[in-house]
């Protein structure tokens, strides 16, 4: 069996190691991998073939800034994306994101419509039943339930020149529509729910639950623990997209003003120009992909918040659970779902003082008062294992040797 994966990026960063997971998850069922990407990579087990280059994404990025055609340039990219999946011939392709600059979707899925390759799409984000946007919930907008057109989005932003968000939602309507061979995955509850009331809704829709390595997320002592860590109560908080400006930086700083001398907010991921204008009871760390640097960091905290105002699972969380670490977050999207009373607290959106209230709390109690809950609940539900055995599965069943599920 084959299994062709196709993602902005190999074994980098959370989509991409996601991919790689299920590839080494594949491969030992017997399955031959292959991911496809256009940006970054680390060594993989599976077969890597990148398309582009760094020209044709600056045209295609230059186009969509101006025009308003994200996933519509890179042809030649694509059409030899389309010439490798002739030649590989896949049992299953599988697809992540296909946005950002790299992939020529309308090329990609007239191929897949036309032929009887089973497809899988997690959805890790709202990019393909939308006109423009990623995340409607930023802007509070419901025309993808509907018909995407006058972006507010656009509108906010002064740019791309041209606003195409009809043209892209109804042309994205009906090519993904019309692939009869296509399975929807969603990475969170929220996710799923919000996909049946779009466009795709009549799509096989499976919820799969994101998974980690809980064999790199466990508890352990801090590598090289900083001075500016003694004898303090620590909250922390990742992020790879601080300067975004919807991730709670904001609500971080104004939290700031309540803490405690013994306190102390640790955000990591940050830019250099953020890092350097976070007050003093803030400290900034620029983004690390050494994942067990990253687990360290974890163990050094007290609790892990998330502030987010839009999460389509909250893989922070989990991460921080699996090293014994409590998480307080905003009653936003995915995030309260992945709290028990064990683990956590959900705290009002935007009130970050009730944040700082449950936080105390956590405090007053000790982390070790919900460690053993938080390690627990990701081994019995949010494993790498548990995530890639439902993937096999869904591809067994779409290829016939399991029973189909009724939706």
């Amino acid at each position: 069996m084959k299994l062709v994966q196709i993602n902005a990026t190999a074994n980098w960063g959370s989509t991409g190691k996601i991919a790689e997971q299920i590839g080494n998850a594949a491969i030992a069922r017997g399955w031959e991998s292959f991911i496809v990407y256009g940006r970054h990579s680390s060594n993989s087990n599976s077969h890597l073939i990148k398309i582009g280059n760094r020209f044709s994404t600056l045209v295609h990025y230059a186009f969509n800034r101006l025009f308003d055609r994200e996933g519509l340039c890179s042809i030649i990219a694509t059409r030899k994306l389309v010439a490798i999946l002739k030649d590989i011939d896949p049992d299953i392709v599988h697809l992540h994101n296909i946005h950002d600059h790299w992939l020529n979707y309308k090329i990609l899925f007239e191929y897949l419509n036309a032929t009887d390759i089973k497809v899988v799409w997690t959805f890790h984000d709202f990019w393909a039943i939308t006109g423009h946007c990623t995340h409607f919930i930023r802007m509070g907008c419901n025309k993808w339930k509907d018909k995407c057109a006058g972006c507010p989005v656009v509108k906010r932003e002064k740019l791309p020149l041209i606003d195409r968000t009809e043209e892209n939602f109804t042309l994205k309507r009906l090519l993904f529509n019309a692939n009869r061979n296509l399975h929807i995955v969603a990475v969170s509850e929220w996710v799923g729910k919000s996909l049946t009331s779009s466009c795709l809704g009549d799509k096989d829709i499976r919820v799969i639950l994101n998974g980690i390595d809980v064999n790199v997320f466990h508890p352990g002592k801090c590598i090289n623990r900083p001075t500016w860590a003694d004898n303090k109560f620590i909250i922390i908080s990742v992020s790879s997209q601080w300067d975004k400006g919807d991730k709670g930086l904001n609500d971080y700083i104004a939290m700031s003003s309540l803490l405690n001398e013994d306190e102390i907010i640790v955000l990591v991921g940050v830019t250099d120009s953020i890092k350097s204008s976070l007050p003093k009871n803030i400290i900034g760390i620029c983004q690390t992909r050494d994942q067990r640097e990253l687990a360290s960091l974890y163990s050094m905290a007290d609790v892990i918040t998330c502030l987010s105002s839009a999460e389509t699972f909250g893989m922070t969380i989990i991460e921080g659970y699996a090293c014994g670490v409590p998480a307080v977050v905003y009653d936003n999207t995915a995030p309260p779902a992945l709290i028990t009373p064990q683990t956590g607290f959900v705290a009002p959106n935007k009130d970050y003082r009730k944040v700082y209230d449950y936080i105390q709390i956590i405090k007053k109690n000790g982390k070790q008062a919900y460690s053993q809950s938080c390690i627990d609940l990701v081994k019995s539900r949010y494993t790498v294992e548990n995530n890639t055995e439902s993937y096999l599965n869904l591809y067994d069943e779409m290829i016939g040797l399991l029973p189909t599920k009724k939706r």
